[in-house]
């Protein structure tokens, strides 16, 4: 078989698509299936706009927190603790057994850290200056 190598900052929707359901028939095949779900939580306000949420997904039996986000003039007021504390029973509900989220945000941290994650990895100069911390959290029903 002959191949070339591309690289590209645009690439087709329909090769990443082939990409993931490859890497996911290789997983699967490896592992077990993952159950991948989305898990989305929203904080809106009186006209039904977003002023916080989380998007994330459960797999393998854990919780993974991509973004989380709340909108200046709600934070400190916990409204993070309570998306996180929403997202941990849907999670254990779906079966799960422990969660994991990261950040370069200090504050961010601090509020992971109430939350009871602890950090497993970090990533020094993620961006330069900061560093990317990885916290996990066993989850219990």
């Amino acid at each position: 078989m002959k191949t070339t190598l591309e690289i590209t900052a645009e690439p087709l929707p329909r090769d990443l698509a082939f990409l993931g359901e490859s890497l996911t028939a290789f997983n699967d095949g490896d592992v077990g299936p993952s159950g991948r779900k989305p898990l989305v939580v929203f904080v809106r306000d009186e006209h039904s706009g977003v002023v916080a949420g989380i998007s994330g997904y459960t797999a393998w039996g854990w919780l993974y927190v991509q973004w989380l986000w709340v909108d200046e003039r709600l934070r400190g007021k916990g409204i993070a603790a309570g998306m996180l504390d929403a997202a941990e029973q849907e999670a254990v509900a779906r079966g799960c057994h422990g969660a994991w989220i990261d950040t370069f945000n200090p504050i961010a941290e601090k509020v992971y850290r109430r939350q009871g994650y602890q950090p497993f990895g970090e990533l020094p100069d993620f961006p330069v200056g900061r560093s990317r911390v990885f916290l996990q959290k066993k989850l219990s029903p």
